[in-house]
């Protein structure tokens, strides 16, 4: 009789627990549904403009003439090529300066925070500023030492390093914050003493120790490095270049439809990027777990 009764007590508490479980999903769907409206409504009416004209019906000659556009493949590399020049260099930058902040002077992180995240404050505008004086004052003060070639080839039209230089100060908030919560998950004193420990150098700690850690943390900061970097237009059109971007700008007056086709496909373009980017860094996180609990089961009699 007792069981009974408990188990009419609990009815009403199971049926009210599954209502709760289920309001969430139904919340979660609807937000999802207006999200992906808001996203997608544009660009559907986008592909139609491209692809329908009134009184002739639908062609897709505005994304067939794309191949033969002139400039299209040269900006779409020229932005590709600068965008991994700018991921290696913000890594190469801000990976190491964090780790030695972490282990040898953690005081001094609050000053490595504000030095990157500074560039959220500075304008490109402001930026872009100061970058192009200085391109013109050098030549004409250094003209006569070897300094000039160099001023000369951060200029290279074929690939300006003054972008990829501009693109890194601009992706440090970005590469900083990424790397910095990656850091915090990871017992780094830990790992690197263990490591030293047991007789491996510091490019080996770095390389096949901290690294293979910090996948997760290292593919969110390549994926909004290339977000940055492909969608950035003001530094690149100001100092007189011409990536993805800009190309895309330059061709809108003219070509309203094949403007409208190339954004449609740029947008797709960094979709896959950033998707690969993302799927390789949930790919590695979820591998080390895997091969860690592998081991421990080889270890176990």
């Amino acid at each position: 009789m007792a069981a009974m009764t408990t188990s009419t007590i609990d009815r009403p508490a199971r049926a009210a627990a599954t209502r709760r479980r289920g309001r969430p999903r139904i919340w979660r769907g609807a937000v999802l549904a207006l999200a992906a409206c808001y996203f997608l409504i544009p660009l559907a009416a986008s592909f139609v403009f491209t692809v329908h004209t009134p009184g002739q019906g639908v062609s897709f000659e505005a994304y067939t003439a794309l191949l033969a556009a002139d400039g299209f493949t040269d900006s779409l590399l020229l932005s590709l090529s600068l965008a991994a020049a700018t991921i290696a260099l913000a890594l190469l930058l801000a990976v190491p300066a964090l780790v030695a902040v972490r282990l040898g002077a953690p005081r001094l992180r609050p000053v490595v925070e504000v030095m990157c995240m500074l560039p959220l404050v500075v304008p490109p505008i402001a930026l872009v500023t100061g970058v192009s004086t200085v391109l013109r004052w050098g030549p004409d003060q250094l003209s006569r030492t070897p300094l000039y070639q160099t001023f000369l080839a951060v200029q290279n039209e074929e690939f300006p390093l003054v972008l990829v230089l501009a693109y890194t100060v601009l992706a440090l908030p970005f590469v900083y914050r990424s790397l910095d919560t990656g850091l915090r998950a990871v017992d780094v004193p830990t790992l690197v003493e263990a490591a030293r420990n047991c007789g491996a150098s510091w490019p080996y700690v770095v390389v096949r120790v901290l690294l293979p850690n910090l996948r997760a943390a290292l593919a969110g900061a390549a994926f909004l490095t290339l977000a940055l970097v492909l969608g950035e237009f003001t530094i690149a059109s100001l100092l007189g270049f011409e990536p993805f971007a800009v190309w895309i700008v330059t061709i809108s007056g003219s070509q309203a439809r094949m403007s409208v086709a190339v954004s449609v496909l740029s947008l797709l373009i960094t979709w896959a990027l950033l998707l690969l980017l993302s799927r390789a860094g949930t790919a590695a996180a979820t591998a080390a777990p895997s091969r860690d609990s592998s081991r421990t089961s080889r270890k176990e009699p």
